[in-house]
Protein backbone atom coordinates (compact mmCIF):
# COMPACT_ATOMS: atom_id res chain seq x y z
CA UNK A 1 0.00 0.00 0.00
CA UNK A 2 1.25 3.49 -0.85
CA UNK A 3 0.38 5.41 2.29
CA UNK A 4 -1.24 8.79 2.04
CA UNK A 5 1.36 10.06 4.50
CA UNK A 6 3.99 7.96 6.26
CA UNK A 7 4.97 10.11 9.22
CA UNK A 8 7.25 7.46 10.68
CA UNK A 9 9.32 7.34 7.50
CA UNK A 10 9.20 11.09 7.08
CA UNK A 11 10.54 11.77 10.57
CA UNK A 12 13.06 8.91 10.47
CA UNK A 13 15.18 11.04 8.12
CA UNK A 14 15.83 13.38 11.03
CA UNK A 15 15.70 10.82 13.83
CA UNK A 16 19.19 11.35 15.23
CA UNK A 17 18.75 15.13 15.33
CA UNK A 18 15.28 14.81 16.85
CA UNK A 19 16.59 12.49 19.54
CA UNK A 20 19.46 14.86 20.26
CA UNK A 21 17.04 17.78 20.56
CA UNK A 22 14.78 15.80 22.88
CA UNK A 23 17.72 14.80 25.03
CA UNK A 24 18.84 18.42 25.17
CA UNK A 25 15.46 19.44 26.59
CA UNK A 26 15.39 16.60 29.12
CA UNK A 27 18.85 17.45 30.35
CA UNK A 28 18.04 21.15 30.61
CA UNK A 29 15.47 20.54 33.34
CA UNK A 30 13.31 23.34 31.86
CA UNK A 31 10.22 22.16 29.97
CA UNK A 32 7.88 25.16 29.53
CA UNK A 33 8.68 28.66 28.21
CA UNK A 34 12.43 28.19 27.98
CA UNK A 35 15.33 28.62 25.59
CA UNK A 36 14.00 26.19 22.97
CA UNK A 37 10.78 28.15 22.61
CA UNK A 38 12.60 31.48 22.51
CA UNK A 39 14.96 30.18 19.84
CA UNK A 40 12.20 28.65 17.73
CA UNK A 41 10.13 31.84 17.89
CA UNK A 42 13.11 33.84 16.68
CA UNK A 43 14.01 31.34 13.94
CA UNK A 44 10.45 30.99 12.68
CA UNK A 45 9.92 34.76 12.65
CA UNK A 46 13.08 35.03 10.53
CA UNK A 47 11.78 32.32 8.20
CA UNK A 48 8.41 34.01 7.75
CA UNK A 49 9.96 37.48 7.59
CA UNK A 50 7.89 38.86 10.44
CA UNK A 51 9.05 40.89 13.40
CA UNK A 52 7.46 38.67 16.02
CA UNK A 53 6.38 35.08 16.62
CA UNK A 54 4.46 33.66 19.58
CA UNK A 55 4.42 29.88 20.04
CA UNK A 56 1.05 28.48 21.12
CA UNK A 57 -0.44 25.04 21.72
CA UNK A 58 -2.06 24.52 18.31
CA UNK A 59 -3.29 26.19 15.15
CA UNK A 60 -6.84 26.74 16.39
CA UNK A 61 -5.54 28.63 19.42
CA UNK A 62 -3.35 30.71 17.12
CA UNK A 63 -6.44 32.00 15.31
CA UNK A 64 -8.67 32.22 18.39
CA UNK A 65 -6.17 34.15 20.50
CA UNK A 66 -5.37 36.52 17.63
CA UNK A 67 -9.01 37.54 17.29
CA UNK A 68 -9.36 37.79 21.06
CA UNK A 69 -6.33 40.07 21.19
CA UNK A 70 -7.93 42.44 18.71
CA UNK A 71 -11.09 42.52 20.84
CA UNK A 72 -9.06 43.37 23.93
CA UNK A 73 -7.23 46.06 21.98
CA UNK A 74 -10.55 47.60 20.93
CA UNK A 75 -10.03 46.82 17.26
CA UNK A 76 -12.91 44.31 17.14
CA UNK A 77 -16.16 44.05 19.05
CA UNK A 78 -18.44 41.08 19.64
CA UNK A 79 -20.93 40.85 16.79
CA UNK A 80 -18.52 42.17 14.16
CA UNK A 81 -18.40 40.26 10.88
CA UNK A 82 -15.40 38.33 9.59
CA UNK A 83 -15.31 37.29 5.93
CA UNK A 84 -14.00 33.74 5.38
CA UNK A 85 -14.25 31.17 2.59
CA UNK A 86 -17.02 28.62 3.03
CA UNK A 87 -14.94 25.58 2.00
CA UNK A 88 -12.34 25.83 4.75
CA UNK A 89 -11.76 23.40 7.60
CA UNK A 90 -14.06 24.08 10.54
CA UNK A 91 -11.18 25.38 12.73
CA UNK A 92 -11.20 28.67 10.81
CA UNK A 93 -14.87 29.12 11.72
CA UNK A 94 -14.51 27.93 15.32
CA UNK A 95 -11.96 30.66 16.02
CA UNK A 96 -14.45 33.29 14.86
CA UNK A 97 -17.48 32.03 16.75
CA UNK A 98 -15.44 31.36 19.92
CA UNK A 99 -14.96 35.14 20.12
CA UNK A 100 -18.66 35.87 19.52
CA UNK A 101 -17.82 37.27 16.11
CA UNK A 102 -19.94 36.51 13.05
CA UNK A 103 -18.43 34.50 10.18
CA UNK A 104 -19.62 35.61 6.76
CA UNK A 105 -19.16 32.57 4.53
CA UNK A 106 -18.36 33.37 0.92
CA UNK A 107 -17.88 31.11 -2.05
CA UNK A 108 -14.25 30.42 -3.02
CA UNK A 109 -12.60 30.53 -6.41
CA UNK A 110 -13.30 27.23 -8.18
CA UNK A 111 -9.77 27.19 -9.58
CA UNK A 112 -7.68 27.96 -6.50
CA UNK A 113 -10.05 26.84 -3.69
CA UNK A 114 -9.13 30.13 -1.96
CA UNK A 115 -11.03 33.35 -1.32
CA UNK A 116 -12.49 35.03 -4.36
CA UNK A 117 -11.64 38.73 -4.46
CA UNK A 118 -14.96 39.51 -6.15
CA UNK A 119 -16.90 37.63 -3.49
CA UNK A 120 -15.05 39.47 -0.72
CA UNK A 121 -16.13 42.80 -2.18
CA UNK A 122 -19.77 41.73 -2.49
CA UNK A 123 -19.82 40.46 1.11
CA UNK A 124 -18.58 43.66 2.77
CA UNK A 125 -21.18 45.33 4.96
CA UNK A 126 -21.08 48.09 7.61
CA UNK A 127 -20.48 45.32 10.19
CA UNK A 128 -17.48 43.85 8.37
CA UNK A 129 -14.32 44.38 10.39
CA UNK A 130 -11.96 41.60 9.31
CA UNK A 131 -11.03 39.14 6.58
CA UNK A 132 -9.71 35.67 7.34
CA UNK A 133 -8.09 34.27 4.17
CA UNK A 134 -7.20 30.58 4.37
CA UNK A 135 -4.25 29.51 2.22
CA UNK A 136 -6.02 26.24 1.58
CA UNK A 137 -4.07 23.10 0.65
CA UNK A 138 -0.84 25.15 0.60
CA UNK A 139 -1.68 27.81 -1.99
CA UNK A 140 -1.22 31.44 -1.07
CA UNK A 141 -4.43 33.47 -1.31
CA UNK A 142 -4.46 36.59 -3.53
CA UNK A 143 -2.98 38.59 -0.69
CA UNK A 144 -2.00 41.74 -2.57
CA UNK A 145 -5.60 42.21 -3.69
CA UNK A 146 -6.97 41.23 -0.28
CA UNK A 147 -4.72 43.74 1.48
CA UNK A 148 -5.80 46.44 -0.98
CA UNK A 149 -9.44 45.75 -0.11
CA UNK A 150 -8.62 45.72 3.60
CA UNK A 151 -6.79 49.03 3.40
CA UNK A 152 -9.61 50.55 1.35
CA UNK A 153 -12.23 49.59 3.95
CA UNK A 154 -10.15 49.72 7.15
CA UNK A 155 -10.36 45.98 7.77
CA UNK A 156 -8.08 43.69 9.75
CA UNK A 157 -6.58 40.65 8.01
CA UNK A 158 -5.80 37.43 9.86
CA UNK A 159 -4.08 34.83 7.66
CA UNK A 160 -4.85 31.18 8.30
CA UNK A 161 -1.48 29.66 7.42
CA UNK A 162 -2.12 26.20 8.83
CA UNK A 163 -1.30 24.57 5.48
CA UNK A 164 1.00 27.10 3.82
CA UNK A 165 4.38 27.19 5.56
CA UNK A 166 6.79 28.78 3.09
CA UNK A 167 4.32 29.77 0.36
CA UNK A 168 5.32 33.15 -1.03
CA UNK A 169 4.64 35.84 -3.60
CA UNK A 170 6.62 38.99 -4.37
CA UNK A 171 9.29 37.71 -1.97
CA UNK A 172 6.83 37.87 0.92
CA UNK A 173 5.91 34.68 2.77
CA UNK A 174 2.58 33.47 4.03
CA UNK A 175 2.25 34.85 7.54
CA UNK A 176 3.78 38.21 6.67
CA UNK A 177 1.03 39.72 4.53
CA UNK A 178 -1.79 40.35 6.99
CA UNK A 179 -1.90 42.12 10.32
CA UNK A 180 -1.40 38.74 11.99
CA UNK A 181 -1.29 35.07 11.05
CA UNK A 182 -1.95 31.71 12.67
CA UNK A 183 0.11 28.60 11.94
CA UNK A 184 -0.48 24.96 12.81
CA UNK A 185 2.35 22.49 13.30
CA UNK A 186 0.11 19.44 13.58
CA UNK A 187 2.27 16.39 12.73
CA UNK A 188 0.90 16.06 9.18
CA UNK A 189 1.65 19.66 8.20
CA UNK A 190 4.55 20.59 5.91
CA UNK A 191 6.32 21.75 9.06
CA UNK A 192 4.98 19.26 11.56
CA UNK A 193 5.79 18.77 15.22
CA UNK A 194 5.67 15.40 16.96
CA UNK A 195 2.47 16.46 18.66
CA UNK A 196 0.20 19.50 18.61
CA UNK A 197 1.78 22.93 18.21
CA UNK A 198 1.07 26.31 16.67
CA UNK A 199 2.30 29.88 16.34
CA UNK A 200 1.18 33.43 15.71
CA UNK A 201 3.24 35.85 13.61
CA UNK A 202 2.85 39.61 13.35
CA UNK A 203 4.67 42.91 12.83
CA UNK A 204 2.53 44.72 15.43
CA UNK A 205 4.44 45.17 18.69
CA UNK A 206 1.33 45.95 20.76
CA UNK A 207 -0.55 42.94 19.40
CA UNK A 208 2.51 40.78 20.10
CA UNK A 209 2.50 41.77 23.78
CA UNK A 210 -1.21 40.98 24.13
CA UNK A 211 -1.11 37.52 22.52
CA UNK A 212 2.08 36.67 24.41
CA UNK A 213 0.17 37.30 27.65
CA UNK A 214 -3.01 35.58 26.45
CA UNK A 215 -1.22 32.29 25.75
CA UNK A 216 0.06 32.26 29.34
CA UNK A 217 -3.15 32.69 31.38
CA UNK A 218 -3.33 36.36 30.44
CA UNK A 219 -0.17 37.01 32.43
CA UNK A 220 2.73 39.24 31.48
CA UNK A 221 4.39 38.60 34.85
CA UNK A 222 4.01 35.53 37.07
CA UNK A 223 0.87 35.68 39.24
CA UNK A 224 -0.17 38.98 37.68
CA UNK A 225 -3.00 38.51 35.18
CA UNK A 226 -4.05 41.46 33.04
CA UNK A 227 -6.40 39.46 30.78
CA UNK A 228 -8.66 36.41 30.98
CA UNK A 229 -6.18 34.26 29.10
CA UNK A 230 -5.62 30.63 28.23
CA UNK A 231 -3.08 27.91 28.83
CA UNK A 232 -1.78 27.68 25.27
CA UNK A 233 1.99 27.44 25.47
CA UNK A 234 4.17 25.73 22.90
CA UNK A 235 6.24 23.39 25.09
CA UNK A 236 10.00 23.00 24.96
CA UNK A 237 10.00 19.49 23.47
CA UNK A 238 7.86 20.49 20.50
CA UNK A 239 9.80 23.71 20.01
CA UNK A 240 13.01 21.68 19.89
CA UNK A 241 11.49 19.23 17.37
CA UNK A 242 10.34 22.11 15.19
CA UNK A 243 13.77 23.74 15.27
CA UNK A 244 15.23 20.58 13.75
CA UNK A 245 12.59 20.26 11.05
CA UNK A 246 12.55 23.95 10.16
CA UNK A 247 16.09 23.57 8.79
CA UNK A 248 14.78 21.12 6.19
CA UNK A 249 11.47 22.76 5.34
CA UNK A 250 12.65 24.28 2.05
CA UNK A 251 13.97 20.89 0.90
CA UNK A 252 10.68 19.23 1.83
CA UNK A 253 8.78 21.94 -0.02
CA UNK A 254 10.90 21.51 -3.16
CA UNK A 255 10.19 17.77 -3.14
CA UNK A 256 6.44 18.40 -2.89
CA UNK A 257 6.55 20.94 -5.70
CA UNK A 258 8.45 18.56 -7.96
CA UNK A 259 5.95 15.74 -7.42
CA UNK A 260 3.06 18.13 -8.03
CA UNK A 261 4.63 19.18 -11.34
CA UNK A 262 4.78 15.53 -12.41
CA UNK A 263 1.17 14.96 -11.39
CA UNK A 264 -0.09 18.03 -13.24
CA UNK A 265 1.93 17.24 -16.36
CA UNK A 266 1.08 13.54 -16.55
CA UNK A 267 -2.39 12.92 -15.13
CA UNK A 268 -4.57 13.30 -18.20
CA UNK A 269 -7.76 11.45 -17.29
CA UNK A 270 -10.85 13.45 -18.40
CA UNK A 271 -12.76 12.17 -15.37
CA UNK A 272 -10.30 13.90 -13.03
CA UNK A 273 -9.93 17.65 -12.50
CA UNK A 274 -6.47 18.69 -11.36
CA UNK A 275 -5.74 21.56 -8.98
CA UNK A 276 -4.53 24.80 -10.53
CA UNK A 277 -1.88 27.26 -9.43
CA UNK A 278 -3.54 30.66 -9.51
CA UNK A 279 -0.19 32.46 -9.86
CA UNK A 280 2.58 31.97 -12.40
CA UNK A 281 4.90 31.92 -9.40
CA UNK A 282 5.47 28.27 -8.41
CA UNK A 283 6.50 29.38 -4.90
CA UNK A 284 2.94 30.52 -4.22
CA UNK A 285 1.91 26.90 -3.66
CA UNK A 286 3.72 24.55 -1.26
CA UNK A 287 1.34 21.62 -1.85
CA UNK A 288 0.38 20.59 1.64
CA UNK A 289 -2.25 18.57 -0.19
CA UNK A 290 -2.73 17.56 -3.81
CA UNK A 291 -6.50 17.68 -4.17
CA UNK A 292 -8.22 16.38 -7.29
CA UNK A 293 -11.93 16.53 -8.11
CA UNK A 294 -14.16 13.90 -9.69
CA UNK A 295 -17.89 13.39 -10.16
CA UNK A 296 -17.92 9.93 -8.57
CA UNK A 297 -15.54 10.21 -5.64
CA UNK A 298 -16.62 7.01 -3.92
CA UNK A 299 -15.93 4.96 -7.03
CA UNK A 300 -12.53 6.59 -7.62
CA UNK A 301 -11.49 6.18 -3.98
CA UNK A 302 -12.50 2.50 -4.00
CA UNK A 303 -10.62 2.00 -7.27
CA UNK A 304 -7.46 3.53 -5.81
CA UNK A 305 -7.78 1.45 -2.65
CA UNK A 306 -8.05 -1.69 -4.77
CA UNK A 307 -4.81 -0.61 -6.42
CA UNK A 308 -3.12 -0.08 -3.02
CA UNK A 309 -3.14 3.72 -3.05
CA UNK A 310 -4.43 5.34 0.13
CA UNK A 311 -6.41 8.58 -0.23
CA UNK A 312 -8.17 10.97 2.15
CA UNK A 313 -11.01 13.47 1.84
CA UNK A 314 -10.34 17.08 2.89
CA UNK A 315 -13.13 17.73 3.85
CA UNK A 316 -16.33 15.66 3.41
CA UNK A 317 -18.74 18.06 5.18
CA UNK A 318 -18.58 21.87 4.84
CA UNK A 319 -18.75 23.92 8.06
CA UNK A 320 -22.24 25.28 7.33
CA UNK A 321 -23.60 21.72 7.09
CA UNK A 322 -22.10 20.57 10.40
CA UNK A 323 -24.39 19.83 13.35
CA UNK A 324 -22.39 22.28 15.46
CA UNK A 325 -23.62 25.08 13.20
CA UNK A 326 -27.19 23.88 12.65
CA UNK A 327 -28.44 27.46 12.37
CA UNK A 328 -26.58 27.68 9.04
CA UNK A 329 -27.65 24.32 7.62
CA UNK A 330 -30.13 26.11 5.36
CA UNK A 331 -27.42 28.14 3.58
CA UNK A 332 -27.05 27.49 -0.12
CA UNK A 333 -23.40 27.60 -1.17
CA UNK A 334 -23.29 25.42 -4.29
CA UNK A 335 -19.63 25.90 -5.22
CA UNK A 336 -18.41 24.98 -1.74
CA UNK A 337 -20.88 22.11 -1.45
CA UNK A 338 -19.83 20.61 -4.79
CA UNK A 339 -16.18 20.85 -3.76
CA UNK A 340 -16.84 18.97 -0.55
CA UNK A 341 -18.62 16.24 -2.53
CA UNK A 342 -15.94 15.92 -5.22
CA UNK A 343 -12.51 16.52 -3.64
CA UNK A 344 -10.05 13.70 -3.03
CA UNK A 345 -6.48 14.04 -1.76
CA UNK A 346 -3.84 11.73 -3.23
CA UNK A 347 -0.41 10.95 -1.71
CA UNK A 348 2.14 13.76 -1.90
CA UNK A 349 5.23 14.01 0.30
CA UNK A 350 8.99 13.59 0.15
CA UNK A 351 8.90 9.89 1.10
CA UNK A 352 7.33 8.92 -2.25
CA UNK A 353 9.75 7.26 -4.64
CA UNK A 354 9.79 7.96 -8.38
CA UNK A 355 8.24 4.52 -8.88
CA UNK A 356 5.45 5.42 -6.42
CA UNK A 357 4.70 8.63 -8.28
CA UNK A 358 4.73 6.91 -11.66
CA UNK A 359 2.43 4.16 -10.37
CA UNK A 360 -0.05 6.70 -8.95
CA UNK A 361 -0.10 8.57 -12.28
CA UNK A 362 -0.54 5.37 -14.29
CA UNK A 363 -3.32 4.15 -12.00
CA UNK A 364 -5.22 7.45 -12.14
CA UNK A 365 -4.95 7.53 -15.92
CA UNK A 366 -6.42 4.03 -16.04
CA UNK A 367 -9.56 4.96 -14.10
CA UNK A 368 -12.89 4.86 -15.91
CA UNK A 369 -16.30 5.85 -14.62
Amino acid sequence: MINFLNLKELNSKYESELQEACSRVIQSGWYIMGDELNSFESEFADYVGSEYCVGVANGLDALTLSLKAWILMGKLNEGDEVIVQANTYIASILAITANNLVPVLVEPSEKSFNLSVENIRSAISPKTKAILPVHLYGQLSPMREIMNIANEHGLLVLEDCAQSHGASASDKNAGNWGHAAGFSFYPGKNLGALGDAGAITTNDADFFEVVKALRNYGSHKKYQNIYEGANSRLDEIQAAMLRVKLKYLNDETSARQEISRKYRASIVNPHITLPEVASSNEKSHVWHLFVIRTNNRTKLQEYLTEHNIQTLIHYPIPPHKQQAYSLWNHLNLPISESMHKEVLSIPLDSTLSNDDVDYIIKTLNGYTE
